[in-house]
């Protein structure tokens, strides 16, 4: 292996995940499936499209790439103690990193592992004997999960190396980074395609796949990102009314919480047994001072003053979203701010880790409506997320007058709204506040720091790979 490209195209199936019932839950390891003889028929294509999904459990992790970008490099998010190398984590929320850090290099090493999981279900696909409206439909789910990784890379390092299908160690050297412009251009293309073709909620009988609606509120984000408002809410506009907020936030919360009136496209755990793909969240976002919330916290996104003092006198969020502490087994009470959205306290552990049980949700429909108050400048979509928490709508004169804008209450909307679900960092970068906000509270120091470097080694691999500004000569 002489770069990283390498290691993906090299990657066997591993595992695979079973086709059976109505989920992308159960893992089913297939030992003596190989690419010659695995991609025939509709089961294998199947288990590969649910291998495909079963990667937005590395990269929606508890301690995934984006969690680190859009949480930890804002002002919503801190680290004390920590499991893992405690300097190249505390890097993070220090503005301290560098292109050797590991952790960097193992995003770096996800993301495209799970680009080759998509990039070669789309490639075998394509030459199936297979009926044509199935193939469409794994184009179309496998194109859309492609999109929202590219989206979020392009927006964690700038421009990247744009893989669109298996390529061998010679392609790969020449396979550099491209300019952002084309890989946005790539994403757009994709979920047009899956907008296209993806069935509504009611024709999808697998639980946890993405839907037209998903297809259509990420091109809405892709759209804002891209400061191309009118498009933006042309494609969110299709999605509004499909769903429905839960009548309270409470509501969205909890082990048993699943796939609720208010989720787009939602990541599914099952607790309970280490042989089912169960939920981490609990146990990584817990301080690691406690051995009574868990058997043994992360220490990831600690939440901080300023994310607690964001919150409105009265807003139900601030108690769901935020822990004060907790009580040690001497009944000692330990003041520390932890999240309060994903517990689990009931999860079985049999080996020591919590089995949990959370769902994460990566679009909801409170998104949608605050995301067309951006686009159109109606604040009437975003007094709806209002309402739903009896807080006055903006406008009237309970309005808090800190958010004397329409920008600055959309910005103050989504970070309670959202707040440790993975939007802060990448909402600030949408709307040029990131060094503005962030200064005020963590060392950023220019633009050049809202991107993460080019790990060191890809760089030592093939040297035609240029890095970031702010990481140079580092």
């Amino acid at each position: 292996m002489k770069r990283l490209f390498h290691l993906y195209i090299l990657l066997p199936f591993l595992f695979l995940l079973s086709g059976c019932g109505k989920s992308f839950l159960d893992l089913a390891p297939i030992s003596n499936a190989n690419q010659s003889n695995f991609y025939q028929t509709i089961e294998d294509f199947d288990l590969a499209v649910n291998s495909a999904y079963a990667t937005l459990y590395t990269c929606y992790g508890p301690t995934s790439a984006i969690s680190y970008f859009a949480e930890q490099l804002s002002d919503n998010a801190t680290l004390y103690n920590v499991a893992g190398i405690q300097s190249d984590r505390w890097a993070f929320k220090d503005y301290n990193l560098k292109p050797s850090n590991t952790e960097i290099y193992r995003f770096w090493q996800e993301s495209y592992k799970a680009l080759f999981n998509i990039n070669i279900v789309l490639d075998k696909i394509s030459t199936a004997a297979l009926n044509e409206e199935y193939k469409t439909q794994v184009m179309a789910q496998m194109r859309f999960i492609r999109a929202l990784y590219y989206f979020n890379m392009v927006q964690m390092w700038g421009d990247i190396p744009l893989v669109t299908k298996p390529i061998s160690v010679e392609e790969s050297y020449a396979t550099l980074r491209s300019p952002q412009a084309e890989v946005y251009a790539f994403v757009l293309e994709d979920l047009e395609y899956a907008a296209a073709n993806l069935p509504e909620p009611a024709a999808i009988t697998a639980v946890g796949k993405a839907s037209k609606y998903a297809a259509l509120t990420l091109l809405g984000k892709v759209f804002l990102t891209l400061n191309q408002k009118d498009k933006a809410a042309a494609n969110l506009l299709q999605v509004y009314g499909k769903y429905s907020l839960m009548p309270r936030y409470e509501a969205l919360w909890g082990a048993n919480v699943k796939n609720t009136a208010e989720s787009i496209f939602e990541i599914q755990y099952q607790g309970g047994s280490p042989n089912l793909p169960f939920s981490r969240y609990w146990r990584e976002f817990a301080p690691t001072e406690n051995f009574v919330l868990t058997l043994y916290g992360g220490g990831m996104n600690q939440v901080t003053d300023d994310l607690y003092a964001e919150f409105e006198e009265g807003d139900p969020r601030r108690e769901q979203t935020v822990s004060l502490g907790y009580t040690n087994k001497e009944g000692t009470f330990i003041p520390i701010k932890f999240q309060n959205k994903w517990v689990d306290k009931e999860a079985p552990a049999p080996s020591g880790e919590e089995l949990s049980n959370n769902n994460f949700m990566v679009l909801r429909y409170a998104d949608v409506l605050l995301m067309l108050t951006e686009a159109t400048d109606d604040p009437r979509y975003l007094n709806e997320v209002r309402a739903r928490v009896n807080l006055p709508s903006y406008g009237s004169d309970g309005y808090p007058a800190d958010y004397n804008s329409l920008a600055l209450a959309i910005e103050h909307e989504r970070r309670v709204e959202f707040a440790l679900e993975f939007h802060r960092f990448f909402d600030l970068k949408r709307t040029n506040r990131a060094v503005t906000v962030v200064s005020k509270t963590k060392p950023i120091k220019n633009e050049n720091q809202t991107v993460f470097p080019i790990p060191q080694i890809v760089i030592q691999q093939n040297p035609a790979i240029t890095q970031n500004p702010a990481y140079q000569g580092l």
